[in-house]
C-alpha cells in the first residue's frame, strides 16, 4: 500500500461513518428507532473497522515493522 491510497481509505472510513449517521437519521424518522439501527449498523462497524486497521497499519509504519510507501508520480 502507498500513502495515496492510505489516505483514500482514510477518507472512504471516515465517509462510511457519516454516512450511517445519515442513514440512521433518516430512517429513524421514516421506519422508526429500531429499524434505523439495524440499517446504520454495517455503514458504521466497517467505518470503524477500516479506521481500526487504518491506525494499527499507520501505528506499525511508525515504529518501522511495516512501512508505508511513498507514492512516485
Amino acid at each position: 500500500m502507498d500513502r495515496s491510497g492510505f489516505v483514500k481509505l482514510a477518507v472512504v472510513a471516515f465517509g462510511l461513518v457519516i454516512l450511517s449517521f445519515f442513514v440512521r437519521g433518516f430512517s429513524q424518522l421514516v421506519f422508526g428507532r429500531g429499524v434505523a439501527d439495524l440499517l446504520q449498523a454495517p455503514f458504521a462497524v466497517v467505518g470503524f473497522a477500516l479506521l481500526v486497521y487504518l491506525f494499527v497499519r499507520a501505528t506499525l509504519d511508525a515504529t518501522g515493522i511495516w512501512t508505508i510507501e511513498n507514492s512516485e508520480p
